[in-house]
């Protein structure tokens, strides 16, 4: 009896491959090729499940040319790919990989503000140019961190492991706006205290962005809510591209009505808007929150373990439409 087929649609380890392949005939993109929509659709004619990596936008249209699909895992933790309602109404499971790369991108959310907030590639720029030849006593003078006021917007796991390192490394002072209020337990883990959005912006000397992105979240930091921050203040961005207004933002950088920006998403990414590039105050980096190799071998053994539970015991770990568990497609 022939074995259920599924797609792995972005190159990924061989050993999550191997993996896969004890249960499924599995078609790879070794190529790591970025395919259009009507490729992906073709690739996945005949397959069960697909294993993403968030550049395989799942939608209606798709979901109706592939009637076989059943779920779409994503090595991510977000899933904006993913039309949820479309999936659900089909009956097509999707999962993500949350928790395993909480504190690797904490991590790295912490050194981004740290490299904005000192002017790290700014005054390496400055360096490979061969233009430091003397010290003087403002050369790239920077804010300070440990003392100062972090704000994050969006307390969930990966901003509650920022703020803790914000207040039990550095002695910051955190504050935060979130949908709903901590426990009184976490807050107090966290040493957070919970304001208001326009509180947030106004007395936070650093802003880490680490809400997941939605229709409604679009554009949640604009040019109204960059106008509301300290003109010393940074702005870190390790959410989800469509969060920030990129092109408000590089103009209140060019501006100076804000210090500083640290960016590891984008509208539009791999694009970046180019008049962010053309700023110096902004450290840019290509969406490597959770690029550690422990890490990533992690998100992609969640989705690995997705796809074989729910396609052979009906029992995924990480659903993120679960309405969908107990009916197959087309019941």
């Amino acid at each position: 009896m022939s074995k259920p087929q599924v797609l792995v649609a972005r190159a990924v380890f061989p050993e999550a491959v191997a993996r896969l392949s004890e249960h499924f005939e599995v078609e790879t993109n070794d190529s790591d090729e970025l395919w259009p929509k009507a490729e992906l659709i073709r690739r996945l004619q005949g397959k069960v499940g697909v294993f993403t990596t968030g550049s395989e936008r799942i939608d209606a249209e798709l979901l109706d040319a592939c009637p076989q699909l059943r779920i779409c895992a994503n090595m991510a933790v977000g899933f904006n790919n993913f039309d949820v309602d479309a999936m659900t109404a089909r009956g097509v499971l999707g999962t993500n990989a949350p928790d395993v790369l909480t504190e690797t991108t904490a991590d790295f959310g912490f050194a981004l503000l740290m490299a904005t907030a000192r002017r790290i590639t700014e005054s390496e720029h400055f360096l490979r140019a061969g233009q430091w030849t003397k010290w003087s006593f403002d050369m790239f003078a920077g804010a300070e961190v440990h003392g100062s006021t972090l704000g994050i917007l969006g307390m969930g796991r990966i901003g509650q492991g920022i703020a803790r390192r914000g207040a039990h490394g550095f002695g910051m002072k955190v504050v935060y706006h979130n949908r709903s209020r901590l426990s009184p337990e976490l807050e107090a883990d966290c040493k957070a205290r919970y304001v208001a959005k326009d509180e947030l912006l106004r007395t936070a000397d650093h802003l880490v962005l680490v809400l997941p992105y939605t229709p409604a979240n679009h554009h949640s930091i604009g040019a109204a809510e960059l106008a509301q921050m300290k003109p010393t203040a940074t702005l870190v961005n390790i959410a989800r591209g469509g969060i920030v207004d990129d092109a408000a933002l590089a103009q209140a950088l060019k501006e100076r009505r804000i210090a500083a920006a640290g960016l590891d998403v984008f509208e539009g990414e791999p694009r970046v808007h180019p008049d962010l590039l053309g700023v110096p105050n902004v450290v840019l980096t290509p969406h490597i929150a959770s690029a550690t190799i422990a890490t990533r071998r992690a998100m992609a053994d969640l989705a690995v373990d997705n796809l074989i539970a729910f396609l052979t015991t009906g029992q995924p770990r990480t659903p993120v439409n679960p309405q969908v568990l107990g009916r197959m497609r087309g019941q």
